[in-house]
């Protein structure tokens, strides 16, 4: 039967795509074949199993369990305890005890003198001479190098941070550092690490007379003598009962009697001891006040006088010649002034010319001249009726027993200045300059850390002077020191710089 003809007409439109697929499918057979004939042909797919030389899979290998013989913590469920039962209080109780022990050993400071050789962190105690170069075989430690950084201060919680503490409580000796030798090509400074005591050391200090006794004090409740020509870490002072935990805040050394060792608590006390008796019980300690004294500061050419900065925002002037008697029946120093802050009182620094300059949390940095003290006081005590005037009296001629009033002992000078330190940086300290130098006219001047990565360097009268930095400061220097004599500003960061100007 003949096809049956389509009764609808295709239109124009249809036709002419039909037309266009033909001419494409034309188009595209020719473009193959000139491929094929150009060697770009793509390879022909193989069939499965049409070919008997394909490749099998090689077989994984099997994974070896490897048993874990850490041990695991098993809950109180597995053991068959029961939960709030007196089983469960008491295992408890005898984990948190076994912590608070573990902790407490791990802070106990270790009595008794110290080989250099025990407490050498960085390099080969075998290599130790004390005839020669001690630091000839000792490696030395990469300079500008990190103990930790940004992201570890942000992750770190309060068990990390009292660890981080007890890692920074090494002390680093740097072996000759002088800013007029220093090339950033040649330089290399030979540092070596020794860690005497067991938590973070909080001060140190030198004698010009023994220059070669370093004095630490820390927070494990103990002061020891780092005597690098004998080799050999004494302790000089620490709590008679070792269950006392009584960090020290700060250590000084009169200049004018070597033998007597300065010191102060964070609980509010002060103390001196005699570094030529080895009795425990010879050392005075006066509770001077109810918060911690965070710094402390004696007149370098009249020791007996004593100034205490401290958390309840005051700073105070003791005179140690005297002694008084307080309600409760306590013998203290004699107060001889005070003066209150409106935030806690960071430090007291003395001068050689009786300045007191001091740092606080109202962001201020007070200078109080003791001699224009002593001199109005001397003055107005004099009767206006009297025909003669007393003579205006010096530091030294300051008889024990008498006090200063709240007007004669003001500030004469108050400098705007962040110390807003937070809580990882090292609390700002201004630091005098103990012989200042004829180059600089004899003037006395102090250095202090400044926020912006710089430090601050100060007049007696309050004029800045300088604003020591850099391009390669990349933490705040908070903790800055003058040189003795020489117009030498030191700097230290928390990132492991020590930074020098000359």
């Amino acid at each position: 039967m003949p096809p049956r003809k389509s009764l609808v007409q295709e239109s124009e439109y249809e036709i002419q795509r039909k037309a266009n697929i033909e001419k494409n499918k034309a188009l595209l057979r020719e473009l193959q074949l000139n491929a094929a004939s150009a060697g770009l042909a793509p390879p022909k797919t193989r069939q499965p199993g049409s070919s008997s030389s394909a490749t099998k899979k090689k077989p994984a290998p099997k994974k070896i369990k490897q048993e874990d013989i850490t041990p695991r913590r098993i809950s109180s469920r597995l053991k068959g305890i029961e939960a709030d039962s007196e089983v469960a209080k008491r295992k408890a109780e005898e984990e948190f005890n076994a912590r608070i022990e573990a902790d407490r050993v791990k802070r106990q400071r270790v009595s008794g003198p110290l080989a250099i050789g025990d407490i050498l962190v960085n390099g080969d105690a075998s290599n130790w001479n004390k005839s020669g170069n001690w630091l000839r075989d000792v490696k030395p430690a990469n300079p500008y190098e990190r103990t930790f950084d940004e992201a570890d201060i942000k992750a770190t919680t309060s068990k990390e941070l009292r660890e981080l503490r007890e890692k920074m409580s090494g002390l680093q000796l740097w072996q000759d550092i002088e800013p007029s030798r220093i090339k950033e090509d040649e330089f290399t400074p030979e540092i070596t690490t020794f860690k005497q005591h067991t938590r973070t050391i909080s001060a140190m200090t030198t004698t010009p007379t023994q220059p070669q006794n370093l004095y630490t004090a820390s927070y494990d409740s103990s002061i020891r003598c780092l005597d690098l020509a004998k080799g050999v870490s004494v302790e000089v002072y620490a709590p008679s009962d070792t269950s006392l935990d009584e960090p020290v805040s700060g250590v000084s050394i009169p200049i004018t009697d070597p033998n007597m060792l300065y010191f102060t608590t964070l609980n509010g006390a002060f103390g001196m001891h005699d570094t030529r008796t080895n009795a425990k019980s010879s050392t005075q300690v006066y509770q001077l006040s109810e918060k911690k004294i965070g710094g402390f500061s004696v007149h370098p050419l009249h020791p007996h006088l004593l100034a205490t900065a401290s958390l309840d925002r005051y700073l105070r002037l003791w005179d140690l010649r005297q002694m008084v008697k307080t309600e409760g029946g306590d013998r203290l120093p004699s107060l001889l002034a005070e003066h209150e802050s409106r935030l806690s009182v960071s430090h007291a620094a003395f001068n050689a010319a009786g300045d007191i300059a001091t740092s606080s949390y109202d962001d201020t940095i007070k200078i109080h001249h003791l001699a224009a003290s002593f001199a109005q006081a001397s003055t107005s005590s004099t009767p206006s009726k009297s025909k003669t005037r007393a003579k205006a009296a010096t530091v030294a001629e300051w008889s024990a027993g008498k006090t200063l009033t709240d007007e004669q002992f003001v500030p004469t000078t108050v400098i705007p200045h962040n110390n807003q330190t937070g809580r990882w940086v090292t609390i700002l300290r201004p630091h005098w300059q103990q012989r200042p130098s004829a180059v600089g006219g004899g003037a006395q001047r102090f250095a202090i850390g400044n926020m912006n990565r710089f430090v601050d360097v100060y007049t007696g009268e309050g004029e800045q002077v300088a604003q020591l930095g850099g391009d390669g400061i990349t933490a705040v220097p908070a903790v800055a020191v003058f040189h003795p004599s020489c117009d030498w500003v030191a700097g230290g960061t928390a990132s492991g710089k020590l930074c020098l100007w000359e």
